[in-house]
C-alpha cells in the first residue's frame, strides 16, 4: 500500500473585493504617513523608524495581528492579506517593522507555546524580532547563544529592526527557542544599506529569558513565511519603479518630444513590465501556498523558493532602470528612487539569495546539475 501526498488545490493568483479594499485603505493611510519627503528626512535623523505609521498600520487598522487566530486577539486572515500590505508598504519604502514582527517574529511565535506574546504583538502594543540575521535563508545554519543557569550569554549580528523591537526572540544552542526582552540586552546599530531597515547586533550578557518552545521548526517556519511573503514587497518595489519611470519619461522631453516615445526606451519598459507581471504571478503562488497549508511541505517550499528567485534581481532591476532612466534628477537624494534601489538591493540577500533559492528549488524538484 503506497502512501498518498496531498495536493495543493488550484493556486488563486487574482485578488479578491476584500484583499483590493485592504489595498486601498493601506495606500491612503501611507500617503498620509510615509510620503517620499518624510521618508527621507526620517533616514538622515536618529530614529529610522516611523512610529506613527506604525501605531496607525497595527494599532488603527489592526494589521499587526493578520496572521494571529481571532481567539488570541488577532484578525484570523491568511497570507495573501498579510501579502497585500507588503506589496503596499514595499511601493512606499515605509519604515516600519511590518516583516519582522507581524509576520516572521509572529510564524515563530506561532510554533511555540506563547499565546501572551502572539496576543501582545497582535495589538501592536509589542514589536519583536526574531534573533537571526537577516541573510539566513530558510532551513540555514545560524548562530545562537549558550544559556548557562538559565540565562543567555552570545552576540548575534545582522538582527533587522532590533532596535525597534520590545521582545526578542532568541535561538540558543539548547535548541530552544527563548524570548528576551529589549532592555536586557545591549543593542548597537550596525551600517545598513537599506536605511529604512536598519540592521544591528544584539549582545545578551547574562539576559534573563522564558523558553517558549524548540527553535528548529520555529525559526524555520517563520525563514520560510518571510522569504514567501518578501517577493510581495519586492513586487511594491518594481511596481512603484515601473510606474514612476513611465510617468517620468512621458513628461520629460528631448527634441521636442517626449522621452518616452523613443523606441530603445520603449523597449526596456515593455521587458520590465513583462518581469513585473511575472513577480506579480510569482508572489501570489507563494503567498496563496502559504494561506493554503492543505498541500505538502515540499509544494510550500518550492512556491517561496521559486518567488524568490524570481523576485529578487527583477526588483534590483527595477530600481536600477528607475534610477538610470531618471537621468540626473535620480542621482539626487532629494529624489527617492535611491531609496528603492537601497531596499531592493537589501532585500534581494534577506532570507537567503536568488542563487541559494534556485539552489533549493533544483534539489526540491529533483532537478540534477549538468
Amino acid at each position: 500500500m503506497t502512501a498518498q501526498t496531498t495536493q495543493r488545490a488550484q493556486p488563486d493568483l487574482l485578488y479578491s473585493e476584500e484583499e483590493e479594499a485592504l489595498r486601498a485603505a493601506v495606500r491612503d493611510l501611507l500617503a498620509d504617513h510615509c510620503d517620499p519627503a518624510g521618508v527621507i528626512a526620517r533616514t538622515e535623523s536618529g530614529a529610522p523608524h516611523d512610529r506613527e505609521a506604525w501605531k496607525a498600520l497595527a494599532e488603527g487598522m489592526g494589521l499587526a495581528g493578520l496572521l494571529v487566530p481571532e481567539a488570541l486577539g488577532g484578525q484570523g486572515a491568511t497570507h495573501r492579506e498579510a501579502a497585500v500590505v507588503l506589496e503596499e508598504l514595499g511601493r512606499a519604502v515605509a519604515p516600519v517593522p511590518y516583516l519582522t514582527s507581524a509576520v516572521v517574529a509572529t510564524e515563530a511565535l506561532l510554533a511555540c507555546d506563547a499565546d501572551d506574546l502572539l496576543t501582545e504583538l497582535a495589538s501592536g502594543r509589542r514589536i519583536g524580532a526574531l534573533a537571526v540575521a537577516l541573510n539566513i535563508a530558510p532551513g540555514g545554519a545560524h548562530r545562537t547563544v549558550r544559556v548557562e543557569n538559565g540565562l543567555l550569554h552570545g552576540e548575534l549580528t545582522g538582527i533587522a529592526d532590533a532596535d525597534a523591537a520590545d521582545v526578542l526572540l532568541v535561538p540558543a544552542e539548547d535548541g530552544g527557542l527563548y524570548a528576551v526582552d529589549a532592555d536586557a540586552v545591549t543593542i548597537t546599530a550596525q551600517v545598513s544599506l537599506d536605511l529604512t531597515r536598519p540592521v544591528a547586533t544584539v549582545v545578551l550578557d547574562g539576559a534573563e529569558a522564558r523558553r517558549i518552545g524548540d527553535a528548529a521548526p520555529a525559526v524555520r517556519r517563520a525563514l520560510r513565511a518571510g522569504a514567501g511573503l518578501l517577493a510581495s514587497e519586492q513586487l511594491g518595489l518594481a511596481e512603484w519603479s515601473l510606474t514612476e519611470t513611465v510617468r517620468y519619461l512621458k513628461e520629460r522631453k528631448q527634441f521636442n518630444r517626449p522621452v518616452g516615445g523613443f523606441q530603445a526606451l520603449k523597449h526596456r519598459l515593455a521587458q520590465l513590465w513583462l518581469e513585473t507581471v511575472h513577480t506579480r504571478a510569482a508572489a501570489r503562488n507563494a503567498a496563496d501556498a502559504l494561506a493554503d497549508g492543505s498541500g505538502d511541505g515540499t509544494e510550500v517550499d518550492v512556491a517561496v523558493a521559486l518567488a524568490q528567485a524570481y523576485a529578487a534581481p527583477v526588483a534590483v532591476h527595477a530600481a536600477e532602470e528607475a534610477l538610470q532612466l531618471h537621468a540626473g534628477i535620480g542621482m539626487t537624494w532629494e529624489h527617492p528612487v535611491h531609496l528603492y534601489l537601497k531596499r531592493a538591493k537589501a532585500d534581494s540577500i534577506a532570507y537567503g539569495t536568488a542563487g541559494s533559492h534556485r539552489e533549493a528549488l533544483a534539489g526540491l524538484v529533483d532537478l540534477q546539475a549538468p
